[in-house]
């Protein structure tokens, strides 16, 4: 049914974020305080080859581009930027769902999938972003912990 593959997709979510490695503030997060991780919900395992850009918003409410990545093939994306390209700000990760469909054989619905997000509102964070894809939807939510 409908309502026992949702809960499957959650199920799915929920254990990929369990597996985020909660490292300690110092380590290589220092290097890394936005992680991406990408699970292909039709198939079950971490969709690799997936391309994103980080953008932060501005003071005028427009857009500055900041980093770009590509998901490796355990669906996670480390050193995306570092910690002095993420300042306290708006920021929005655009992922490139279209194009990871195409390559998989299905015509997808939704042409990127976006997460818009402040960071560092209560004081300095990492943030992991996990996402859920399926050609016709999308599920985001994010760990964030505390560095200090």
């Amino acid at each position: 049914t409908c309502r026992g593959n949702i809960c499957k997709l959650y199920a799915s979510l929920l254990s990929l974020l369990v597996s985020v490695p909660q490292e300690r503030h110092g380590g290589s997060d220092m290097k890394c305080p936005l992680t991406v991780k990408i699970l292909d919900a039709v198939k079950g395992s971490p969709a690799g080859s997936v391309a994103l850009k980080v953008s932060q918003k501005t003071a005028d409410g427009g857009w500055t581009h900041i980093a770009n990545g590509v998901t490796d093939a355990t669906g996670e994306i480390h050193n995306l930027i570092t910690e002095q390209q993420f300042p306290a700000g708006v920021y929005r990760v655009e992922f490139d769902t279209k194009t990871y469909w195409k390559n998989e054989g299905s015509v997808p619905f939704h042409e990127v999938a976006e997460v818009v997000f402040e960071a560092h509102a209560e004081g300095h964070r990492h943030y992991t972003l996990a996402l859920l894809l399926s050609p016709f939807s999308y599920t985001t939510t994010a760990v964030v912990t505390n560095v200090h």
